[in-house]
């Protein structure tokens, strides 16, 4: 059987240097906030090239805690707009309701599943104060179209970048708004960011546990941010903020700084099979993905991408993945219901259950995620291919 992630071989090669981290933790009798969690911050900063990185529990707090920053800093208020993707997770939505802020659900590209940037304009109102927009699957959505729509609306723009660590190496970097008229330039960011990664263990960076964190080049973010996570408190016993408790635990730190170094290399075996994917994959029944940046050949646009998944369509899903399962490949579906319809969303909460999102309605139903990972070898390509193109 090939899975579809095998975590104990993706892990395997840095067992001893784990033992040896976990021994130096323990050994240094400091748990919480000590030496890993600052070397990480400062090596994921630099990674990330932002100015500062802010290490908590995990990914949907990152969010959250982004969001509650803003709101400290009297850039947003309580009942506030976001605009966010209508096919994202769930939890990004989750994250802006957490916040005391109000979800605004805007349909994706079929093509791309990320963000529609032709139809932020129509869902602005009086009361839209920023944007979540979520780089799915590891691609890289249009942040050019998006970041000219913020700046011409005063909108703050957030980043989901759960599933793409190290897209184009340039999702974490904040640039000038002037740059956004400079040809050739793309992807980036806008220039009031912030975005939110998570280390769960199956991400292209991915801990033995929980994990998250917080980059931007604003400091007064940062800074808020800081506190925030530590239930407000900069200074033990002194509470500026009404904060939480989310904090990048001591022991994930330090296997996430012994991961870090391998992570290019990683996405960059991502990348070779998904290229192999895209050359090799030939039958009608099966839409793979398409790779979008504007004037930009697919072989350029492959770089921003870090295929956290490879998701393609079909009108059959459910007989195409037993097919593969017969054959001894498995297969996830990301996401199954859309979050419009999910109970949670019923006419007792939200009433979203009523909407129409007939693009994300068509993805949820059709799409699912093949392996792709750095330990899947090329062989186990090769039969993946040979499997689908008989289909």
């Amino acid at each position: 059987m090939i899975k579809f992630l095998d975590l104990k071989k993706i892990n395997a090669p840095y067992e001893t240097a784990f033992q040896e981290k976990l021994k130096s933790v323990l050994e240094s009798g400091w748990y919480i906030l000590g030496n890993e969690v600052a070397a990480f911050e400062t090596n994921f900063a630099n990674y990330c090239q932002a100015k500062y990185c802010i290490g908590v529990g995990n990914g949907f707090d990152a969010l959250v805690l982004i969001f509650k920053g803003y709101i400290q800093l009297g850039k947003l208020q309580k009942g506030d707009e976001v605009i966010v993707p209508a096919n994202t997770y769930i939890a990004s939505i989750l994250a802006i309701l957490e916040a005391d802020l109000v979800p605004v659900l805007v349909e994706p590209k079929l093509e791309t599943y990320n963000l529609n940037p032709d139809l932020i304009s129509e869902k602005i109102t009086s009361k839209t104060k920023a944007i979540l927009v979520v780089h799915l699957y590891g691609q890289l959505a249009e942040m050019v179209k998006i970041n000219e729509i913020a700046i011409q609306n005063n909108l703050i723009v957030v980043e989901d970048a759960a599933q793409a660590h190290g897209a184009g190496r340039s999702v974490q970097c904040s640039v000038d708004s002037e740059q956004l008229d400079a040809e050739n330039y793309e992807p980036q960011v806008a220039n009031h960011n912030a975005i939110a990664y998570s280390f769960y263990p199956g991400k292209n960076l991915g801990a033995l546990g929980d994990g998250g964190a917080v980059t931007t080049n604003d400091f007064d973010l940062a800074k808020v941010i800081h506190s925030l996570r530590n239930y407000g408190s900069e200074e033990k016993y002194k509470n500026e903020y009404i904060g939480v408790n989310s904090r990048l635990d001591e022991i994930q730190a330090a296997f996430l700084n012994v991961k870090l170094p391998h992570l290019d290399a990683d996405n960059t075996i991502r990348k070779g099979i998904a290229k192999r994917y895209f050359n090799e994959i030939k039958n009608d029944k099966i839409i793979l993905p398409t790779l979008s940046l504007r004037g930009v050949a697919r072989e350029e646009a492959m770089q921003s991408h870090v295929f956290h998944l490879f998701v393609i369509r079909t009108k059959n899903r459910d007989h195409l993945r037993q097919y593969l399962l017969d054959n001894g490949v498995q297969t996830i579906i990301h996401y199954p219901i859309p979050p419009h319809q999910q109970k949670a969303f019923s006419p007792e909460t939200s009433g979203w259950n009523h909407l129409s999102f007939p693009i994300t309605e068509k993805i949820h139903k059709e799409v699912f995620s093949l392996p792709i990972s750095p330990v899947l070898t090329m062989d186990e390509v090769s039969f993946i291919v040979s499997i689908l193109n008989k289909y």
